[in-house]
C-alpha cells in the first residue's frame, strides 16, 4: 500500500512562507497572484494490505507525529 498525506495550515493561521512566495512570484513578473498557501506532502510505503487499516494507521501517525493538529489539517490518500 502507498499513502500520500497532504498537510496544510488551517484557514485563519498566518502563512508567512506563503506570503513570501506570493511576493517573490509577483516580483518575478507573474501577475495575478493574489495569495499563496503552502504545505507539505508526505509519501509512505506500507506493508499493510487492508485499505481501511492502512488509512486508520496513517491517520494515527498524523495525529501523533506528522501534523500539528492545532494549526494544521491533513488529508490522506491510500492506493495499492
Amino acid at each position: 500500500m502507498k499513502a500520500r498525506i497532504h498537510i496544510t495550515l488551517k484557514q485563519g493561521v498566518l502563512d508567512p512562507q506563503g506570503k513570501a512566495i506570493a511576493t517573490a512570484l509577483t516580483s518575478m513578473g507573474f501577475a495575478g497572484v493574489v495569495s499563496v498557501r503552502q504545505g507539505k506532502v508526505i509519501d509512505l510505503d506500507l506493508t499493510e494490505s487492508d485499505v481501511n487499516r492502512a488509512e486508520e494507521t496513517v491517520r494515527s501517525m498524523c495525529e501523533r507525529l506528522l501534523a500539528n493538529t492545532v494549526i494544521e489539517e491533513y488529508a490522506v490518500e491510500i492506493s495499492e
